[in-house]
């Protein structure tokens, strides 16, 4: 039977306490096995602190479109931040790039700092970095993320592509758009990050599977049949690794959270504790036992 290796990522940790409550319980219910850490996020410390506790699998979720920088040159001048002093937003710094605004060297110098912080929260360098919003696999700054993840060492990150997903007729138009772009800009990264050494899980899935999408179901037929369209190399080996990335926890209530600008819609969103409910179902466990399904992190591959 063939071996699936399970990563499920629980993306923003450290973005407000009740979002770090909500992974951590997540990740004790055997329903996680992986984090994404948020260095900018306003409870990024408490996080560290909590991964240490209970001995949560921790990478970093670089991020270049929420809040502020924690690159200390570039808090007050830098072609990165809008005119209120924040990132551009998730839709603005992909504007902002396709208009050649954006310095790449000050992006690899935030990026710099983000893993340098990690370090410093942590103790340790991360054993994989991805992008928040899918910025790392954009024009350009796929190419600085790459060289950021070889200087370090940094062995995986994330290449959002998933199985299937021009099937998913749910989802509605205007975020289809925004994932099919990320899907694109996923394919023209693939060559860059396999140049510069870096990995990443045999299948991605959680576009389909996110918020309002997620469901007991939604979450057995994606891997299932993500797994039945999985890559040679994977098929030959007799094992399939895939990230499932989610968004799980309470949601967040302001004035508290966020990375310098207050918590978004997103995380205050009814959403993110539907997905932690659905992660938590008994009947998802006794489907990854039926199935050979092997929950772990990427620094377990």
């Amino acid at each position: 039977m063939l071996q699936v290796k399970l990563i499920i990522t629980g993306d923003d940790f450290g973005y407000c306490p009740r979002r770090n409550q909500g992974i951590v319980d997540c990740f004790l219910a055997g329903a996680v096995s992986n984090v994404s850490l948020l260095v900018n996020g306003s409870a990024a410390a408490d996080a560290a602190k909590l991964a240490r506790r209970y001995n949560i699998p921790i990478g970093l979720h670089a991020n270049l479109s929420e809040g502020s920088p924690v690159c200390e040159v570039l808090k007050t001048n830098s072609s990165l931040l809008n005119q209120d002093g924040f990132f551009h937003g998730k839709m603005g710094f992909r504007t902002a790039l396709s208009k050649g605004l954006l310095k790449m060297s000050e992006v690899k110098q935030e990026l710099k700092a983000q893993v340098e912080l990690f370090r410093e929260l942590t103790g340790h360098l991360p054993p994989h970095m991805d992008g928040h919003q899918h910025v790392h696999v954009l024009p350009e700054v796929r190419n600085v993320f790459a060289e950021v993840l070889e200087e370090y060492g940094i062995k995986y990150t994330r290449v959002p592509i998933e199985p299937g997903l021009h099937n998913c007729d749910w989802i509605p138009p205007s975020l289809m758009d925004f994932y099919l772009g990320v899907e694109e800009d996923s394919f023209n990264t693939v060559d860059v990050f396999t140049k510069h050494g870096i990995r990443w899980a045999d299948i991605y899935i959680g576009l389909s599977t996110m918020g309002r999408s997620m469901s007991v179901s939604s979450i057995q037929s994606a891997i299932d049949s993500a797994v039945l369209q999985r890559p040679p190399r994977a098929a030959q080996s007799g094992s399939v690794t895939v990230e499932l990335m989610v968004h799980p926890g309470y949601p967040s209530v302001p004035p508290v959270g966020g990375c310098g600008e207050g918590p978004d819609d997103f995380s205050q969103s009814w959403e993110r504790l539907h997905e932690l409910q659905t992660l938590i179902k008994p009947e998802l466990q006794s489907h990854y036992k039926s199935r050979n399904i092997q929950l772990c992190s990427f620094k377990d591959l």
